[in-house]
């Protein structure tokens, strides 16, 4: 768990308030495509791109990362795509723009689209108790912490519903977040945290994730966790697909993502880039399938191949680049891109607002951040300590991916790479793309 904390505080910042909500609202009224253009055309320096290019190489010959893309747009229009290092270090494989990713957390804005998609058709509402979709949450019961924890589960004093799934203010939890009774629960139990594979289909596992205790009354605390995996199960049952047919029916292949996907087919296989962990002497080793970090197990090859039965909502999808650059821009359009709607504008304004400015700060989001419906958002640029504009909103996944979208700035920043855990690049990435906006 300590190794995660620096992911998730180098995620970009996301802010809300004010003058940035102003911005956001004004810049959704002005759908761009999705195009190419030269960095001065959009008021980036060429010059001062060349900057994040060499710290990125710099993060490779450090031996801190095998190989990083990144991708800049303003405007709707990509202006710098660049790979650096290896997608596999051991065969000498060049990184390249459309080498595959596993995103892993960034799968979770996706799949909270994909819930509002169903609340603008009428098929949910934020206050649907989520025991209506999926009725072995009914009764659900709350393990406190500490010394209270020896009294047992108490009753919840009301359901869970769909705003305290998509703002993680559930009162569920990720195993390897938790070393208490909750987390022994579910590794003693078998309830799978999306980042290893398991022969369970959804329905089965969120059924199992079901049967445990909470470890905060819901709407009460907020707890990243599981909530984003029991929204894909609510995916499937409200709009009557697979969880998986419906992000590719309704998201990806409208978008043209062509390349994001719960599974790697064979024929994309040498695409797909290895990951790495720190080898003890200060440079990186290729991650075993499957590897234990702590109360964490991951499997980075084995959850990817075809035959797979769990879909995760909140950490399975693998991508591109450009493939995610085309979904962060849909929304810093307000829900189109190139003539396709997913959402109206004052969808994707409820999503990148904070619903939890009512709860403690949670050192996993950050300083001055708090959290919307499926993204980190930013509430005191000042206290984030890093470049930026009011209105960013974005995620981070837990193999050191990361994006944002800047509505004032009218831009999408993506960043992929594949280290667990500790990958600092993402701090490093931020300032790097500010500075080389000279207009």
């Amino acid at each position: 768990m300590t190794a995660l904390r620096p992911v998730f505080r180098t995620l970009v910042l996301v802010a809300l308030a004010g003058y940035g909500l102003a911005a956001q609202q004004t810049a959704a009224t002005r759908p761009v495509p999705a195009s190419s253009a030269t960095p001065a055309s959009v008021g980036l320096s060429a010059d001062r791109l060349d900057r994040l290019h060499r710290g990125m190489q710099g993060f490779v010959d450090r031996r801190e990362a095998a190989g990083i893309v990144t991708l800049v747009a303003r405007d709707g229009k990509t202006v710098d795509l660049h790979a650096t290092g290896f997608q596999d270090a051991e065969s000498r494989t060049p990184m390249r723009p459309d080498t595959l990713f596993r995103i892993a957390s960034m799968t979770k804005p996706i799949t909270s689209v994909a819930v509002m998609m169903l609340y603008e058709e009428g098929k949910l509402l934020l206050t649907d108790p989520v025991s209506k979709f999926i009725p072995a949450f009914k009764g659900q019961r709350v393990l406190a912490a500490g010394p209270d924890a020896a009294a047992g589960p108490v009753p919840t004093r009301r359901d869970i519903n769909m705003r305290d799934l998509l703002s993680h203010r559930s009162g569920l939890t990720y195993g390897f977040l938790n070393g208490g009774p909750v987390g022994n629960g579910y590794r003693a139990n078998g309830v799978t945290d999306g980042l290893t594979a398991t022969t369970m289909t959804l329905a089965q596992a969120i059924d199992r994730l079901a049967a445990e205790p909470l470890v905060a009354q819901p709407g009460s605390a907020w707890n990243y966790s599981l909530s984003t995996d029991v929204l894909g199960r609510v995916v499937e049952v409200a709009s009557g697909q697979p969880f998986e047919t419906f992000l590719r029916e309704r998201i990806f292949a409208p978008l043209g993502m062509t390349d994001t996907d719960f599974v790697v087919p064979d024929a994309k296989w040498p695409r797909l880039a290895t990951v790495y962990s720190p080898d003890g002497a200060g440079g990186i080793r290729p991650m075993k399938d499957p590897e234990s970090f702590g109360n964490t197990t991951m499997s980075p090859v084995a959850s990817y191949k075809p035959g797979k039965t769990y879909f995760s909502g909140g950490a399975g999808l693998v991508s591109t680049a450009r493939d995610y650059a085309r979904f962060a821009t849909m929304l810093l359009n307000g829900g189109a891109l190139d003539g396709v709607r997913l959402l109206s504008p004052k969808t994707v304004e409820l999503m990148t607002v904070s619903h939890t400015s009512d709860l403690p700060a949670s050192g996993l989001v950050g300083n001055g951040a708090q959290f919307g419906l499926g993204f980190r958002v930013v509430t005191d640029l000042g206290a984030t300590q890093a470049l930026g504009s009011p209105g960013i909103y974005g995620w981070s996944g837990i193999y050191g991916t990361v994006f944002w979208v800047d509505p004032k700035e009218r831009l999408v920043a993506i960043m992929m790479v594949q280290r667990y855990p500790g990958s600092t690049v993402a701090a490093g990435f931020q300032p790097l793309v500010y500075q080389a906006i000279v207009r």
